[in-house]
């Protein structure tokens, strides 16, 4: 499992650390103070893969298109 933080972690390496993380909390054979550990951490790689796919999300719903379905550009995204 990497050590690397979070925030510095693309998408695909967040979503890999969790999936081990997943499963060595899965096992059960990880020792409480680990799991607790563990817990806490796939918790701040949860929250991070969530933002990155609601910033893809709002920028692949910013991209208009022309009467041909030709890309035009993008809008800004105003966040709420």
């Amino acid at each position: 499992m990497s050590d690397k933080p979070v925030s510095d972690m693309s998408f695909e390496e967040a979503m890999g650390t969790l999936e081990t993380v997943v499963g060595k909390l899965e096992s059960g054979s990880v020792p409480l103070e680990e799991s607790i550990a563990l817990y806490q951490r796939g918790a701040e790689l949860k929250a991070h893969c969530e933002a990155k796919l609601k910033s893809a999300e709002e920028k692949v719903a910013k991209i208009t298109t022309d009467g041909n379905g030709n890309a035009t550009g993008t809008e800004p995204v105003e966040v709420s």
